[in-house]
């Protein structure tokens, strides 16, 4: 049975792989390659903190490393609705990747919050002991 996690993991690595593929439709130069390498940027990169953050020896190294996750992700969704309203690329992917980056951002937003959080509450008991 698969964790949550590894649900993540695959979700991210699937909208790594699927903006390559929308980014690989992009003219190879002018504007059109520039965005497309920032947003391979932003999109892979999602996917890859998301991994290394699963690996995190603490509560507080897991925030951290869930917030520079939930910057990527926002910052793949710049990129990709600058290519939606430039109409760059085919429109269906550029819909289903919005909203996948939507859902993203909102999951690694809640995420941040409650990782915060938590590494909050286990400083402070590490304090009062």
């Amino acid at each position: 049975m698969q964790t949550r996690a590894d649900v993540l993991k695959a979700r991210t690595k699937r909208f790594a792989l699927d903006v390559l593929a929308l980014i690989d439709t992009f003219a190879a130069f002018g504007s059109s390659a520039q965005i497309g390498r920032q947003l391979c940027d932003a999109a892979t990169s999602v996917a890859a903190n998301y991994r290394a953050a699963c690996r995190s020896r603490s509560s507080a190294e897991f925030a951290a490393r869930i917030g520079v996750v939930l910057e990527e992700a926002d910052e793949a969704l710049l990129w990709l609705e600058i290519v939606h309203e430039r109409e760059i690329g085919s429109l269906t992917l550029r819909q289903q990747l919005l909203g996948e980056a939507h859902e993203l951002t909102a999951i690694f937003a809640a995420s941040t919050i409650t990782a915060r959080a938590t590494a909050t509450r286990e400083r402070d008991a590490r304090r009062h002991k």
